[in-house]
């Protein structure tokens, strides 16, 4: 009888230890940039979804292209159906791994550096992407952020000829977010 005791709490212990391994936050940020001669565009998303394993170093994100607002509504409506359309391509998402997550203590204040390695998919096209990140740990409060740079052209986004000098070749993204602990 003592045997199974032990046994049943270990099962307990594991799967308190597996569940407090997990962080997410439904209020993540997706911001992007593009800078020209012509003028500044930037979108920002307040709405994205990320989730991380702290066990295996699995990331996923995603979030709506139309919850991307923009300081002037004509750039927000073309954003959505001319160049993401948005209608037929409504999310944007990633799915992959922190390169080093046995470096990274969740629980230790610190800043820890690290490779995310993944699939970006966005306008229906998914690419492997590697990027940096950094996670700082303050009092408990975790926070990831990365910053890299995407091409539409990757992902098949078409900037018509007549506005090609006002959005950037390259668009600088940054993805930020406060975890917190999944508590089921």
């Amino acid at each position: 009888m003592k045997k199974y005791i032990a046994i049943f709490a270990i099962l307990i212990a594991t799967a308190t230890t597996t569940q407090a391994q997990k962080y997410f936050t439904r209020a993540g940020y997706l911001g992007f940039f593009s800078d020209t001669k012509m003028e500044d565009i930037k979108g920002d998303n307040n709405k994205v979804n990320f989730v991380l394993d702290a066990a295996t170093g699995q990331l996923e994100i995603s979030g709506l292209i139309k919850a991307f607002e923009f300081e002037k509504a004509l750039m927000q409506e073309h954003f959505n159906e001319n160049y993401m359309e948005s209608d037929t391509y409504p999310k944007t998402s990633f799915k992959g791994k922190v390169d080093n997550m046995a470096g990274v203590n969740l629980k230790k204040d610190g800043t820890y550096s690290s490779k995310v390695t993944g699939d970006l998919t966005m306008h229906g096209v998914t690419k492997k992407v590697t990027v940096d990140a950094t996670f700082k740990v303050a009092g408990g409060k975790i926070t990831c952020e990365s910053k890299f740079d995407v091409v539409p052209e990757d992902y098949k986004i078409t900037i018509p000829g007549t506005v090609r000098d006002n959005i950037a070749s390259k668009i600088a993204v940054t993805a930020k977010a406060n975890l917190e602990e999944l508590k089921k």
